[in-house]
């Protein structure tokens, strides 16, 4: 079966190449993609802003890790046609009993190390799928993704910390941290929840949590355990005021992006005996608890869904850089692309 990709070849340039499909894969399921959501990650690949020799070995490749679409065909009886699946980036070549996939390094990532979801169809195997059922489903399910990434933060935060938790803080007023403090809600739900963003119109949007402009902070406010989900050129400035802030024997997980190495107050880090921990993506369980999350409780589904902020019906490749063009303007909130290529 003839098989469109839809692969970026240089700044701003998109182009199809038809590929082969062979149906009858063993161990594989064949997905048609119908949503997908722009990461910032992907953003970066598309304006060339990604460090040359990394566009240089990667490219031509199709974008986007965010994804959900319909099984077409199921080689492996796992699933039924039509079933309206979540697909996971995380490529596993190998498992481990102690470390989960998504921290791998023999573990790809789709739409970075190979082809993403800007396809026709996509065949993948069966445990990169989870099916997302009908009271999960909305718009929103592009971006389960970044929901699980999410829950991951918070589950890390969860395993890292000593238990006081009467004041939690996450940092970041963008979509990441926004999901985030979601997601923290509702995993702690006896917690004081306080989001410290830079720009009060974000800010404006959490209505679940206290919310703190980052050169405003009360002298006296001090918190049990944080999440940094600044990332890039914030995240310096973003961890070194959460060590400032946090009390000691306090956790900071570390999930903002940041393309450079940063400056941290090691020294304070010893004296409080603060305990630092990276995450990086999610696992399948990640994505089950995003789903479930999202299925059972009706104030989250409603939250996440305020997210989206432009739907891009596409049909053609235009369609597919025009969405990426406004993306590139908005402020806050995530562009979906209703996908019919």
């Amino acid at each position: 079966m003839f098989n469109n990709v839809y692969r970026l070849t240089g700044v701003r340039q998109i182009e199809r190449v038809t590929t082969s499909t062979d149906l009858n894969t063993p161990g594989k399921v064949i997905v048609r993609p119908t949503l997908m959501s722009i990461c910032r990650a992907d953003e970066r690949y598309y304006t060339g802003t990604r460090d040359k020799e990394v566009l240089a070995a990667r490219l031509p490749m199709a974008l986007i890790h965010e994804a959900v679409g319909e099984v077409v065909r199921d080689n492996t009886g796992t699933f039924t046609p039509g079933t309206k699946v979540v697909m996971i980036p995380t490529h596993a070549h190998g498992h481990d009993n102690l470390i989960a996939d998504n921290y791998l390094r023999s573990s790809t990532f789709r739409s970075s190390t190979e082809d993403g979801f800007m396809r026709e169809y996509v065949t993948i195997e069966p445990e990169s799928l989870i099916e997302i059922p009908a009271g999960a489903q909305s718009t929103m399910n592009a971006f389960l993704e970044v929901v699980s990434v999410a829950v991951q933060a918070v589950r890390r935060l969860q395993e890292t910390m000593i238990n006081r938790q009467d004041k939690i803080g996450i940092w970041g007023d963008g979509n990441v941290a926004y999901m985030t403090a979601v997601v923290a809600r509702e995993m702690f739900p006896d917690s004081e929840l306080y989001v410290f963003g830079k720009h009060q119109e974000k800010l404006d949007f959490i209505s679940f949590a206290n919310t703190v402009q980052i050169d405003e902070v009360p002298a006296d406010l001090k918190l049990d355990q944080a999440i940094e989900a600044v990332g890039g050129r914030g995240s310096e400035a973003a961890t070194n005021q959460i060590i400032d802030i946090i009390n000691p024997r306090g956790a900071i997980v570390l999930s903002g992006v940041s393309e450079n190495p940063i400056a941290i107050n090691t020294r304070m880090v010893l004296e409080k005996g603060i305990t630092l921990a990276g995450t990086t993506r999610s696992s399948r369980e990640d994505f089950q608890m995003a789903i479930d999350l999202v299925a059972n409780n009706h104030a989250v589904k409603e939250r996440l869904e305020l997210l989206v902020q432009n739907v891009k019906h596409v049909t053609e490749i235009k369609d597919i850089t025009d969405a990426f063009d406004e993306d590139l303007t908005m402020n806050w909130g995530k562009t979906v692309l209703d996908w019919h290529m």
